[in-house]
């Protein structure tokens, strides 16, 4: 089942699906993404990388706000696709907070959407 969750400081509408993250997380050729939660604009971030700069460029209304707040990760847990962890940050090298996949559930959520896409077709 492909989760919407909801950006709760992303302005009306705002959010994203979770087969959309799995496909970002997996083109980084990572299992995993930080967090990168910084009370910043978007110009001022200093962890492109991250989840937070991610939903800020492509679901939030507000580009200068934090988007990936602890609320988000609690939603992308709940979802069983995800675990949450401490993992090495891409951009600073350092321990942070992030989630990576549970990948034999992600694989699932992926092929799922790959055959629906197909049946569209």
């Amino acid at each position: 089942m492909d989760t919407f969750i909801r950006l709760p400081y992303g302005g009306k509408g705002a959010g994203f699906y979770d087969s959309q993250l799995i496909a970002h997380i997996r083109s980084t050729g990572r299992d995993y993404i930080i967090q990168g939660q910084q009370h910043c604009s978007l110009e001022n971030h200093t962890k492109p990388h991250s989840l937070d700069t991610w939903l800020r460029k492509g679901f939030a209304n507000s580009e200068d706000t934090a988007q990936a707040v602890n609320q988000v990760i609690q939603a992308l847990v709940l979802t069983g696709l995800f675990t949450e962890g401490k993992f090495i940050c891409p951009d600073s090298g350092n321990l942070g907070k992030g989630i990576k996949l549970v990948i034999e559930k992600a694989e699932a959520v992926a092929g799922g959407c790959a055959a629906l896409l197909e049946q569209c077709r």
